[in-house]
């Protein structure tokens, strides 16, 4: 997955989230938009707007989830963030694939820091990825973690998956792995998990605030969601399903965008040697 842009009120109030909590570093910087990453590569995009808050019962963003290389460097950013934020920690998960922790930024977004468990203890059955959902005592998590030689904050490797807000599940199908060319991975009441590559997910939609949402109003929150695909001859094959489908789009020499059934922006790029490949 490629960078998620995010519209804000309160620039300096999300640099600071991200940077001193979740460990992000500036890419570039102005006075209305900042890009934020690792090693130079852009996971985070903020810029200002003037609009409503983002309703909760609109399709939207759930989660951005960043993926950490291990249980130390994700415990040292459990640490950071609840000492920038210590009122934005929301619950944490054990969902077999993965540890899971959440957050909410300063504007609501939430905010996932999780690390995978290895791939050779994933179980699938019947084609889906096995899942679930056991507490985890953060406390404990972090005192069985934390490098406490360790200097600096734990950065994020990647942006790991995508969680988003929908009105329809088969609606949400039928864009995102009809179309777009995800593999479903898991269906749960009320969610649907794809991924490309085998991996647990990339992108999930759920409905549980959201049954029954149309077109989203203009609001904070979620602008743009990316996807990194491995070559121009993935991006063909994409615009030949979009026109297939009859879904309008825009297509550009290494990039198309395109707008998800609620309005959601999501852009598809041509990267060499892409990790996450749709196709």
């Amino acid at each position: 997955m490629g960078p998620v842009e995010l519209l804000t009120g309160d620039l300096d109030g999300l640099r600071e989230f991200y940077t001193r909590g979740v460990g992000l570093s500036p890419i570039s910087q102005g006075d209305r938009e900042v890009t934020l990453g690792r090693d130079g590569v852009p996971l985070l995009r903020l810029a200002v707007a003037d609009a409503p808050a983002d309703d909760p019962r609109q399709a939207g963003l759930y989660h951005s989830a960043f993926l950490f290389p291990d249980e130390a460097a994700l415990a040292r950013a459990l640490v950071d963030t609840a000492t920038v934020a210590p009122n934005a920690f929301q619950g944490a998960s054990d969902h077999r694939v993965s540890q899971a922790f959440y957050f909410a930024d300063p504007d609501g977004n939430g905010v996932e820091l999780y690390v995978d468990r290895p791939r050779d203890q994933w179980r699938w059955a019947a084609g889906q990825v096995v899942m679930g959902s056991t507490a985890i005592d953060p406390n404990a998590f972090i005192r069985t973690h934390l490098d406490r030689g360790a200097t600096g904050s734990g950065s994020a490797v990647t942006m790991g998956h995508v969680h988003l807000r929908g009105g329809d599940l088969k609606q949400a199908e039928s864009f995102y792995a009809d179309t777009l060319g995800f593999a479903v991975t898991s269906r749960t009441d009320g969610a649907l998990f794809l991924a490309a590559d085998g991996y647990h997910h990339h992108l999930a939609v759920n409905t549980w605030s959201s049954a029954g949402a149309g077109a989203r109003p203009d609001s904070l929150g979620l602008r743009s969601v990316a996807v990194h695909v491995a070559g121009i001859g993935e991006l063909d094959a994409l615009a030949q399903r979009l026109t297939a489908a009859d879904v309008a789009h825009d297509r550009a020499d290494t990039s198309i965008t395109v707008h998800d059934p609620w309005g959601t922006r999501v852009v598809v790029s041509a990267v060499a040697d892409a990790e996450n490949d749709t196709a």
